[in-house]
Formats: C-alpha cells, structure tokens, sequence
C-alpha cells in the first residue's frame, strides 16, 4: 500500500520565538545602517513602518496572529527593535498595547475577530486611552461623542506619541455628551474627519512619528465601539486594569533597548577607534564597563519579572484574581525606576566614552522617553503597595508630544 506522509508538525512556541527574534534582529540590523540620519530628518516613519510591516512584525505583535508572540516574546522584539533605534521600538511598543485593545475593553467574540482582522490587514496601531485619575484625565474630556440613530459622531483633539501620520487605526477613549459614559473606540486613519498634526523638533524619538489627531465630526458606527471604559478604580475589571501597565512596560522595554544599543555601539566605537594595544587595556576603561554592563543586566532582572509576571496575569484571561493587576502593576513601577535610572545613566556616560556622531541620540531618546514619568511617585507608590497593599497610583502613560 502507498504511504501517506505525516502533515508537518506546526512550530513550537520555542520555535515561534526563535524565528521571531531572529526576524527582530534582521530589521534591527537594517535600521541601525541609517538610524542617524533618520533621526537627524525626524521625518514621519512611513518608511520604516514599512519594513516593520514587509517583516511581518506588526502582524505578529497582535493577540492571537497565527504564529504570532506571546506577551514575552512581543517585549523581547521590541527591545531588540529598540536597541538599533529607539524611535522604532516605541511605534512597536504603543503598537502591541494597543493591539490588545480588544481583550481589555470588548467581549471575548469581539476582540477576537477584531484581532483576525487587524493582523490579516497588518494594522499599524496608534492613539492614546486615557487612565482613570492620570494627569491626562483631568480638566474634561478632550474627545467627545454624539449620539446618532446608529453610533456616533465624534470631535476633539488627543495628543499621539507615535506614528500619527502613518497609523491605519487610532485607538482612543471619548465621553458621550448624553450618558457621561466613556467609551473606547477604534477610527481608522482614512476616515473622513481624522486630520493630523505632526510634532516636529522633539528632543528625542525624533522619528516615532508624534503629534496629535484632530477628530471633526468623524461617524463612529458601533462596530468601531469596543466597550467603556471604567471611570474609576473600583469600577475596573482586574484584566482592563492591566492595560496601563502592559503599555508601560512595554515602554520599560524601550528604555531597556535604548540603554543597550548605546552601550554596544560606545563598545564598538571604542574598540574601532584604538590603534595600538590590545582591546581592553586602560583599567579604568574596564571599571566603567563593568559598571555599565552591570547596570544594564540590573535593570534587564527587574524589567524580565515583571514581564514573566504581565505574561502570566494576561494568559489568566477572565479568570484572573482581583488581587493580582495590583501586585503587576508594582513589579511594573519597580521596572520603570530602574530602567528609567539605568538608561538615563548609561546614556550619559557613553558620551564620555566614545566621542562620536550619532551617540547623543541614545541620550536624548532615553530623556524624552522618560521625562514624564518622575521617580519620586513611582517609589512612593511602591512603598505604599508594599506597606499598605494598595495598587500602585496610576501616572501618565507614554510621551505627551505637546510637552517634549
């Protein structure tokens, strides 16, 4: 009798992520051959989102993508994204929060197919959904929504910190002018009404593409509802009250990459500039390296716990303990302090190493990504978690780009 031969085995998870940041790598290679002059331009990414989107990244930072990442996996693209330019791993970083949009705020049927469409259409997600009791939740609603017979029609302006120009969907959060009800909706980027305003000038993450979206009189038809929400603490379900904190520690990534990237190419810089003596001689030179590099693999400990920690809370699903989002939400602000710490510091101290164009950026980036993020109420936060069990109090999320 004829054989039949068995159907391939699909990949491993192991294997998924292997490919992955393989993949990571390559478009992290090809971005570093012009990450000075592009962060020179500060041109929009349209370019560069591109080829995030030829790689199949964009499509494979979306929940449930077939051979897509796991929350792990996702962070440990856009560090190494990150690495090569900072700007680039941000658009990723707000990109993957964003893409779980549908989990945190919709039904589970209508995140689902959401998220089918997203990663068959390789969306680029962009916008900003404000947190309950965060400094971009005060003084009224920027957006706001009328109700029509079917949806609404929305107006307002919100500040974007990534890829304004180049996004196909914004997600946002808008207040009915009826209910009072704040509801988090997707609009897609070519919809009639949506107009952008780029950012120029910024300090830093000079090509992440920010600015502010200007919505005037914009039809939202209730598929592009995903659900409310909450106007407060306690009225947020455990898994909704991940999403800031999975958006942070996205960012925490970043800054990760961002302090890695300049340390690597301080090393190589230095090692390329010497032309006598071995590599490594000056023992001061080692002293400063071995403090960076121990500095850098700190806050790399920090950051990866509170990743396994995000990545187990979100594969809990509904069935997640109340108790739990407080608890991530700790590990998160510990990773904030010091990666905010550590990139600052390594930043700096590369400049005093390897004098060269193109290393101020890494400075720059790190500044900008972390200006608006102060420790001070970070820690105070995590001690009133650790002394009181409290959640710790919510900051702003992101860059506002009106600011820096």
């Amino acid at each position: 009798m004829p054989t039949t031969a068995a159907a391939p085995l699909p990949p491993s998870a192991g294997e998924r992520r292997h490919a992955l940041l393989r993949i990571a790598r390559d478009v992290a290679d090809d971005l570093a051959t012009d990450a000075i002059d592009r962060d020179r331009a500060g041109e929009p990414p349209g370019d560069e989102t591109a080829r995030l989107r030829e790689a199949g990244l964009l499509a494979a930072l979306t929940p449930s993508s077939p051979g897509g990442a796991d929350w792990r996996t996702g962070c440990a693209v856009i560090r190494e994204v990150a690495a090569a330019d900072s700007s680039l791993g941000e658009v990723l970083a707000h990109h993957y929060a964003h893409a779980w949009g549908g989990r945190f705020y919709a039904s589970h049927h209508s995140a689902t197919a959401l998220e089918e469409e997203a990663a068959r259409e390789q969306w680029l997600w962009a916008g900003t959904v404000r947190v309950p009791g965060s400094a971009h939740d005060t003084g009224g609603p920027d957006l706001t929504l009328t109700p029509l017979d079917a949806g609404y029609v929305l107006h307002g302006r919100r500040p974007v910190a990534t890829a304004v120009t180049v996004a196909d969907q914004f997600l946002v959060d808008a207040v009915c002018v009826v209910t009072g009800d704040a509801l988090v909706v997707r609009i897609p980027a070519d919809a009639e009404g949506v107009i952008t305003e780029p950012a120029p000038d910024r300090l830093g993450l000079r090509a992440a593409g920010a600015g502010a979206v200007v919505m005037d009189g914009v039809v939202v038809t209730p598929r592009q509802v995903l659900g409310l929400r909450p106007q407060d603490e306690e009225s947020t379900a455990p898994f909704t009250a991940l999403a800031d904190p999975a958006l942070r520690l996205a960012l925490c990534h970043v800054g990760l990459g961002t302090a890695e990237g300049a340390l690597a190419e301080a090393r190589d810089l230095g090692l390329n500039s010497r032309t006598s003596g071995p590599p490594g001689d000056d023992p001061d030179l080692l002293l400063t390296y071995g403090e960076l590099a121990s500095t850098a693999q700190t806050a790399a400990a920090v950051v990866e716990r509170a990743t396994d920690a995000m990545t187990l809370a979100l594969s809990a699903g509904a069935e997640l303990d109340p108790e739990d989002p407080a608890a991530v939400d700790a590990l998160v602000a510990m990773a904030e302090t010091v990666t905010t710490r550590a990139a600052l510091h390594i930043t700096t101290r590369v400049l005093e190493l390897a004098d060269a164009p193109g290393l101020d950026r890494f400075w720059r980036n790190a500044r900008t990504l972390t200006a608006h993020h102060p420790a001070a109420h970070r820690l105070r936060a995590i001690g009133d978690h650790f002394l009181n069990g409290r959640r710790p109090a919510t900051a702003s999320t992101g860059v506002c780009p009106d600011l820096v």
